[in-house]
This record gives C-alpha cells, structure tokens and sequence, in this order.
C-alpha cells in the first residue's frame, strides 16, 4: 500500500500543531504541522492506494482549512496536492519560502467573503429585454429570428452589466480586492469573491445587507463567508513536491 502526505495550506508559524480532527481519506488520521524556520505546511497521511477524487475529499479538504484559518492565515493549497515524504514537503518550503512570506503578509487577516445574486423572475427580465430589442429594431425583418434572438442575448447581457454595476459598486470600496468569477444560467447576475480585512466584515455584512433588501422583490442574494481565500490565492504545486499518486486511479 502506497501512502503519502497530503498538503492543505500553508501558515506562519514553527509551532508543532496536531488540530484534533481526522484530515482527507476518511480514516481519521491526525493533521498536523511539518515546519521550516517559521513556515509550516499543515498535512495528514493519506493512503494514494484507495484515495479517489469526489465530493467528499474536497468537502474534507475545505473542513481542514477552515478549521486552520481559526487560528491562522492560510495559504491555500491546490485540492489533491500529496507528497511523498515530510522531507519533500520542508524542501517545498525552503524553495519557496520568500514567496510564502511575502503572501501570508500581503493577506495577514483577510477572509474571503462570496456573493451571487440572480434574478427571482426571470420570465419578466426576458420581456422587459425583448421590450428593449423592440425599441432598438420596432420592425424587424419578418421570419428573421436568428437576428432577433441575438439581440435579445445583448440587451440581456446589458441589463446584467447594468445591475451588476448597481451591486458591485457599494461593496468594492470595503475591499481590498475582488473576483469576478464565471456565471452560470441567464439568472445569475454576479458571482464575485471579495477580500476584506476582518476590520471591515462587519461593515461589509451590513452593506450586504443594505442591498438584500432594496432588491428584495427582484433579486435573490447568497451570501457566504467568512472563507479562507480562495479566490485570491491557490498555492499550486508541481515539480516542488513529486506526486505520490494519479488522483484519477485508485479503489
């Protein structure tokens, strides 16, 4: 049986840490702290023979991190990241240790706060877009609905620009970065990840809030966090740390 070390995230600290819970794979296997000088990589065994990717590992991977960012920042690690031995996991932060650095300080008490917003009544956006495409084009071309068609994807695409400015522009000031990640369905108008100092969460909640209420009739807001930030950094690892396994095989 092949076994390895899996990565989660990096911290700043030279403290040995055992987190009291079970990490990735389900066996219970105890995280902890493998240190170089004042970095550490906060890992568990894990046994590459049986490991398989799916929901549960990645749902485990995150319920470590969270747990760690209670006590740290953290320096996400990429989901399935192993190494073979604790001695490649401290040559990882020797290497790399500068980088590190330089990234725990640029994100010292920060969480990552997520929020998309969709449309409750999507048949009625649609009508007020074709109403739109009307005003543009009052006699189109008869038997023309390919043109049509696209001219109520623009108009559509213009009114989620629109309403996303609306929502964005109050929270940007009361963060020190943003994300705009993919959409997925006409619905969605946002999906945006938002770096905010912990100083600010508070203020950044009520805003939130602000706006769940004045679009309350219209606009469907989730809204999550505080997460570690993911969004904003993903320590990705490839020759640094051989991998153990192909995380597509095993039983």
């Amino acid at each position: 049986m092949s076994h390895g070390l899996y990565v989660y995230c990096i911290i700043g600290t030279s403290e040995a840490r055992n987190f009291g819970l079970g990490g990735i794979g389900g066996q219970r296997d105890p995280v902890t702290t493998i240190a170089y000088r004042d970095l550490s990589a906060v890992v568990s065994p894990v046994s590459t023979d049986r490991y398989t990717v799916g929901r549960e590992p990645m749902l485990a991977h995150e319920r470590v991190i969270e747990r760690v960012m209670a006590d740290y920042t953290v320096l996400p690690v990429r989901f399935y990241t192993v190494a073979p031995n604790a001695e490649e996991v401290r040559s990882l932060l020797r290497s790399r240790y500068a980088e590190f650095q330089f990234l725990l300080r640029d994100l010292d008490n920060k969480v990552e706060m997520g929020l998309k917003a969709l449309w409750k009544n999507m048949e009625q956006v649609l009508r007020e877009a074709l109403e739109m495409t009307s005003a543009l084009s009052p006699h189109p071309e008869t038997g023309d609905r390919r043109e049509a068609a696209a001219r109520t994807r623009l108009a559509l695409a213009s009114k989620r620009a629109e309403m996303g400015d609306l929502l964005l522009g109050p929270l940007r000031p009361l963060a020190m970065d943003t994300r705009l990640n993919k959409t997925y369905g006409d619905d969605m108008i946002v999906n945006a990840a938002f770096l905010v100092d912990r100083g600010r969460e508070r203020e950044f909640d009520a805003r939130v809030d602000r706006l769940a209420t004045a679009y309350a009739e219209s606009i469907v807001f989730k809204y999550v966090g505080p997460a570690p930030p993911y969004s904003f950094v993903s320590i990705v690892i490839k020759d640094d740390v051989p991998a153990s396994q192909d995380p597509g095989k095993g039983g």
